[in-house]
């Protein structure tokens, strides 16, 4: 009698733990609902579960992965740190960390709700100060979405620390649609003409600076034409004009024309690394003026013209100026059909002698080797596999070509290469393979 008392107590315990148990996964399982996280986060893993076609130089037994990530994805060279955002629940986000030569990954940010449609992520830049690295997270919208009011719209900015991810958030009251960037030592947050604020990423201040404190300079009446404001400097902002460009209470592009240019036809396109990319006409008379233009590196603290190379005018002007994109060291610099060797001094423009088959550039690495693609209509179209996909050796200025399947790198950081890949699921994946040695 006692063994069965003893029996049924121990059955009795055995129903008693399998409820409770019961009980904590489905209360564990609605607290996770409520709390917005994901049952089933995006898959990042350590290793390259794929194995792409991709020029020699990387290896596809290594290598790391990460499934349904942000379209943006930020690099903080220093820190040695890759960021990229992910989803969280239905509404939320949050940013991610990893180190881009092992995969592994380094600090999260707490998940949170930008001011975007929640079929939207957030934007992704990232941005350095006094030798300090950030990645900066934004979205725009309303804090209130059944406001009428456009004053009550604000541009919304999480800025972390890349090296400890510590966060600082920054709200600033925009009426129009922004545009924001982080090319210099600050975040510019622009309308796309001449109004404009300047975040320090370092403490969170914010410097709004309206049309009439830009600094024109004397004397240049298309200055005060189609006026945008490009890009924060070291020195200042980078502003245009319908031609001509300046930094406020700096420099000014008449003063610093390359050689054989009009100093008065200068018009910047990009800025990358403390260099502005900048494209100007040849001087009136000369043979090739009316086919061909010059395009120079400058310096964003003095204007002065580092490198410059002339192509030719295309029978078409693209939609959007070529992006300046630097190697890692910041030796090298690419756009487009153009690159750029800053300690040689020296720049290329890849095309045939008639403007055809152009190259376009995706990207550089420490040593000088470009990947990118021939008759590409842009890098968009090349890294999708546009075009014929090419090599090049910018030390000696060797195009070759490379089998047709090859998929180009989008980036090249910390000794890896970056793709970009999409199943037949439309998955989205980032691709890390590291270089062999």
């Amino acid at each position: 009698m006692r063994q069965r008392v003893v029996r049924l107590a121990l059955v009795s315990g055995v129903i008693v733990l399998a409820l409770l148990l019961l009980l904590a996964a489905f209360g564990g399982k609605k607290d996770a609902e409520d709390d917005g996280r994901s049952p089933e986060p995006p898959r990042s893993t350590s290793f390259a579960a794929h194995q792409l076609t991709v020029p020699s130089a990387y290896d596809t037994a290594r290598g790391w992965e990460i499934d349904n990530a942000s379209p943006d994805y930020a690099v903080a060279e220093a820190t040695s740190r890759i960021a990229y955002l992910e989803r969280v629940g239905e509404t939320r986000f949050r940013i991610r960390t990893l180190n881009p030569s092992t995969g592994r990954h380094d600090w999260d940010g707490a998940p949170w709700r930008p001011l975007f449609p929640p079929d939207r992520f957030p934007r992704l830049l990232s941005v350095a100060k006094d030798d300090v690295e950030y990645f900066v997270t934004w979205s725009y919208g309303k804090l209130d979405p059944e406001s009428m009011r456009p004053s009550d719209s604000i541009v919304s900015l999480d800025i972390y620390g890349a090296a400890d991810g510590s966060r600082r958030r920054v709200e600033v009251p925009w009426v129009d649609a922004p545009t924001v960037s982080a090319a210099g030592p600050g975040i510019l947050i622009s309308d796309g003409k001449a109004v404009s604020a300047v975040v320090d990423p370092a403490n969170g201040d914010v410097v709004k600076v309206p049309p009439g404190s830009l600094g024109y300079p004397k004397g240049c009446p298309n200055c005060r034409k189609l006026t945008e404001v490009r890009a924060v400097t070291e020195k200042g902002l980078l502003v245009s004009g319908a031609k001509e460009f300046w930094v406020r209470g700096g420099w000014f592009s008449r003063k610093v024309a390359p050689k054989d240019t009009d100093p008065a036809s200068g018009v910047p396109a990009s800025v990358a690394r403390d260099y502005i990319l900048a494209k100007w006409r040849k001087k009136k008379g000369a043979k090739d003026a009316a086919t061909h233009d010059v395009w120079a590196v400058h310096e964003a603290a003095t204007g002065k013209a580092v490198a410059q190379v002339r192509c030719r005018r295309p029978a078409i002007a693209p939609v959007e100026d070529p992006q300046l994109v630097a190697s890692p060291d910041g030796r090298f610099l690419i756009a487009g059909r153009l690159a750029f060797d800053l300690d040689a001094k020296t720049a290329y423009c890849f095309e045939e002698p008639d403007g055809t088959q152009p190259l376009t550039l995706t990207t550089v690495g420490d040593d000088g080797t470009a990947y990118g693609a021939s008759s590409a209509r842009n890098t968009t179209d090349a890294l999708a596999g546009g075009g014929n996909p090419v090599v090049v050796d910018l030390t000696t200025a060797t195009p070759e070509d490379l089998a047709p399947n090859v998929r180009l790198p989008s980036g090249e950081t910390g000794g890896a290469g970056l793709f970009r890949w999409t199943d037949g699921r439309d998955t989205p994946h980032l691709i890390g393979y590291p270089h062999r040695y």
